[in-house]
């Protein structure tokens, strides 16, 4: 049986195909490259191009797996929808969209996170959509009284798919804080005393506006008519095909590195980077460095999340290409990625004396309100370029280190992180130097290059095993050890001790001068 997983990332729409007969492995791909546009203060992606870019890479799955089976794709089991979390995009009774998608890049919404942190006693960081909501209020954005639905972008493709307004736990544990089981023992929902305080503060009724929470495993609706024409305009994919809940990319991340039980945890590491560490008690106090969400079976998890990652990186990258490219060299963009990220790994363990700060967007966890990616150095820096990628990699990895430390004062633990994402691409190098950086033992799974739209593939096949026979006790757990996983190895990288030394020393200099860049931030 076949499977399809589709994930709307920050740079790439993915899709996946899951043959159960293969151990879930992907059999198919196809992919839709994108970017998200700074457009009146507001970092923002278009609809039309989200539901474009879902039919583009759904076309080229479909026509790579014709072309290595030689069959058309029209028997799929199943189908989930991911997406980056968190983000505002209000819609009215008409289904048209109130602003322009407000996505978790943006950092403009201080004071409300501020305000409604103090309310819940409860972190509500600036990406989450009732930060959004209450800042558009506070505004006074007279879009806020036609909101008829607010969801996120996982939740837009799947309703415009299965005409279905839901949304997987996880993901809506990125929107508003969540009780992970009602009062019956049985159903998730909303925060019932934290949504009672916010329409006390707002008048703003929420379940009126927002989706309905699923768990994995809920049955979502199944492909409309109108759906199948936005996937395959050629009308060879059939309507009625079933739908898993819709979640976040952080979700589907856990799930596609079989990270969903307490004491496991990943970290997902490309335009943005965040941790997620499956907690096996609450943290003793709020902590605004640290979202608390859920896995999609509504685990509590520490989530440590850092708005820029590999942007600098590939902005560096793209700069030594110009450079090879006048002195006339032949080269691939794959070739020069490799070549200088494995140079790192030669570089001195503390980057030789320099500093990175890798801000394209404003950084909370930082304390950063704006972008400002910047360079600098002493003149005794050892400045050359071993040591200079060694610096860019270990910018990537510095935020996260800070909430990281946080959680290890708490005494949270994992055996292990699962590392994937671009900044695991070049094999060992990245996940070397994170190992040394956060101290913990960092694993690479051979499939996790495979990301979300693996992730939310499974998820959909959990859900349809489910479905076949509702009686089954069947865990996600369960499912991912003994169906997926089962012969799935791992590379391992543990920390260096000299790197380890030497990483400790650059976020010396790095925490010493991140006055600096808040100050060039806001010239």
């Amino acid at each position: 049986m076949l499977h399809l997983g589709i994930e709307l990332g920050s740079t790439r729409i993915k899709a996946i195909l899951a043959d159960s007969e293969k151990n879930y492995n992907a059999v198919a791909s196809g992919w839709f490259n994108w970017e998200n546009r700074f457009e009146d203060g507001f970092w923002t992606y278009s609809l039309e191009s989200a539901l474009e870019g879902v039919k583009e890479a759904y076309t080229q799955l479909a026509k790579n797996y014709k072309n290595e089976t030689g069959n058309s794709l029209t028997d799929i089991h199943s189908i989930g929808i991911s997406a980056m979390m968190h983000g505002y995009l209000p819609f009215n009774k008409s289904g048209n969209l109130l602003t322009p998608f407000r996505t978790w890049r943006n950092t403009t919404t201080e004071k409300s996170a501020t305000i409604l942190t103090q309310l819940f006693d409860f972190n509500i960081p600036q990406r989450w959509s009732i930060a959004h909501l209450y800042q558009a209020i506070l505004n006074k954005e007279t879009h806020v009284s036609e909101i008829d639905f607010l969801t996120t972008l996982a939740g837009y493709v799947h309703w415009q798919l299965t005409g279905e307004k839901v949304l997987g736990i996880g993901d809506a544990s990125g929107m508003f804080p969540v009780d992970p089981v009602d009062d019956e023992g049985e159903k998730f929902s909303y925060d019932k005393v934290k949504q009672g305080k916010f329409e006390e503060l707002t008048g703003v009724k929420l379940d009126d506006i927002l989706p309905k929470i699923l768990n994995a495993g809920d049955y979502a609706g199944k492909l409309t008519d109108s759906g199948a024409k936005i996937l395959d305009p050629t009308g060879e994919l059939k309507a009625g095909i079933p739908f898993c809940p819709p979640e976040g990319d952080a979700g589907t991340g856990m799930v596609a590195t079989n990270s969903v039980a307490p004491r496991t945890g990943n970290i997902s590491a490309g335009t943005s980077i965040f941790a997620m560490l499956v907690m096996e008690k609450p943290l003793s106090k709020v902590y605004t460095e640290i979202d608390i969400v859920t896995t999609p079976t509504g685990k509590p998890v520490a989530m440590v999340h850092c708005n820029s990652c590999t942007s600098d990186i590939d902005a560096w990258v793209q700069l030594f290409g110009e450079v090879s490219e006048l002195m006339g060299a032949d080269f691939d963009r794959n070739t020069l990625y490799e070549k200088l990220y494995l140079k790192a790994l030669d570089g001195a363990s503390d980057g030789g004396g320099m500093v990175n700060y890798n801000f394209y967007s404003g950084e909370p966890v930082a304390g950063v309100t704006d972008g400002c990616p910047l360079f600098f150095r002493k003149p005794d820096s050892q400045m050359n370029l071993a040591n200079f990628m060694r610096v860019q990699l270990y910018s990537a990895m510095a935020t996260l280190k800070l909430g990281m430390a946080l959680l290890e004062k708490e005494g949270v633990t994992v055996d292990s992180l699962l590392g994937h994402g671009g900044l695991f691409k070049v094999k060992g190098v990245g996940q070397k130097l994170i190992a040394s950086a956060l101290n913990t033992p960092i694993d690479v799974m051979d499939s996790a290059g495979e990301g979300g739209a693996w992730g939310i593939a499974l998820l959909s096949a959990f859900a349809s095993q489910k479905q076949v026979d509702p009686s089954i006790s069947l865990s996600l757990e369960d499912f991912l050890i003994n169906s997926v996983f089962s012969d799935n190895s791992a590379r391992r990288e543990k920390p260096n001790p000299s790197d380890v030394v030497g990483f400790e020393s650059f976020m010396d200099r790095y925490t010493k001068a991140l006055p600096v860049v808040i100050n060039a931030c806001s010239v």
